[in-house]
């Protein structure tokens, strides 16, 4: 069987989107797949790579004009086409006569462009783009949804689940327990992280809710045992203006640290030395970090939006995204009581351990492969 993923394009800002399609590539080799992997190539967008304004449009022209031609000749010589974004689901139209796989990550931007997320309202291109991904789901031969959440999302929004599966995320990359001296050679450049910390990954777009991140710290803070001293570490995008002035506000401002762009290899570092991930989402299609965190037995504190609480159940603290004060008071506990904290990381190791092992996810993608392509 050949299998052709299409990634995303290099500058189009989507880490985690290059992260997995090169996780799912090399996972298919390991299994003597016949599996290449092709994004667009930058061309005009070398001139200014950005995914925001001029570069974005000049991106557009690698994607959308120069792009097609190369996927239809790489398509014709294989079994499969797999879009591992469905982000790039436009191009399913593009390719003739192959079975094309789409992986649906969520339904947000869709729902943004329609008006659903007032805070996610893109401009009008970015409805005509949202629109034309929405008709590339919908003619794609089967999507897999990355959770239970997101596949009732694209149901109710396609009107039809005729194409639609569900394949939960692996993880991807062997994140695992790392022992202290390896944890002190990862953070090294950072003599700061020595204190214990509480740990947010992400960025400072609206619905990851770094405004409630900053507030819940600041609750959790005063109550703390104060020789504790414990730290908020912001992991990926450094705070905004508007985030900086808010930590001020609180009172906070001198006890966040930040690690901005971090590596996987410093990110599994500060999962394995946290005290707690918070990660009090206001809208994910899945949700990596809880999991990533777990699978290094670090505890997770979050909120109970759906696809949180259908990925985490009860191995973290979940409660409503309102609940501020329930999420600190969480914290608060794992700081003064390990024995709570060590119950947490065995619950989040075996939810992991069971369920999202990367090794479960290829044999259900190959599976699909087989079905769409008729090779059973």
């Amino acid at each position: 069987m050949k299998v052709l993923l299409v990634g995303n394009y290099e500058f189009d800002g989507s880490t985690s989107m290059h992260i997995w399609a090169r996780a799912l590539h090399h996972e298919l080799l390991q299994r003597g797949i016949d599996a290449r992997l092709v994004s667009p190539r930058p061309v005009f967008g070398r001139i200014k790579p950005s995914a925001h304004g001029l570069g974005k449009w000049l991106g557009y022209i690698d994607r959308f004009v120069l792009f097609p031609g190369q996927l239809r000749a790489e398509a014709a010589e294989v079994d499969v086409v797999h879009i591992c974004d469905h982000g790039s689901a436009m191009f399913s139209s593009r390719v003739y006569g192959k079975p094309v796989v789409v992986t649906c990550h969520d339904m947000l931007a869709v729902r943004g462009a329609l008006g659903e997320i007032p805070e996610m309202r893109p401009s009008f291109a970015g409805r005509l783009l949202q629109r034309w991904i929405r008709q590339g789901i919908a003619c794609s031969s089967q999507v897999a949804c990355v959770s239970e959440f997101t596949r009732a999302d694209a149901r109710r929004i396609l009107g039809s689940d005729h194409n639609l599966c569900k394949i939960l995320n692996g993880l991807n990359y062997p994140f695992h327990p790392l022992d202290a001296g390896e944890i002190v050679r990862r953070l090294a450049r950072f003599p700061e992280l020595e204190r214990p910390f509480i740990l947010h990954v992400g960025s400072n777009h609206a619905r990851k809710n770094r405004r409630a991140v900053l507030r819940i710290f600041a609750l959790a803070a005063r109550r703390v045992e104060p020789g504790l001293k414990l730290g908020l570490v912001f992991a990926g995008e450094p705070l905004d203006g508007e985030l900086e002035s808010l930590a001020q506000e609180l009172g906070v401002r001198d006890r966040v640290i930040q690690v901005i762009g971090p590596s996987v290899e410093v990110i599994e570092a500060l999962y394995s030395r946290a005290l707690a991930l918070l990660f009090p989402s206001l809208y994910e299609g899945f949700g990596w970090p809880p999991i990533e965190a777990q699978a290094t037995g670090c505890p997770v504190v979050a909120s109970n939006i759906p696809p949180l609480a259908e990925i985490l159940g009860d191995s973290a603290a979940i409660f409503p995204v309102e609940d501020e004060a329930g999420m600190a008071e969480s914290i608060i506990n794992l700081a003064g009581q390990p024995e709570l904290r060590e119950g947490m990381r065995l619950r989040g190791v075996e939810n992991v351990r069971s369920r999202f092992q990367t090794a479960r996810m290829m044999d259900d993608y190959i599976a699909l492969y087989r079905r769409v392509a008729d090779l059973n």
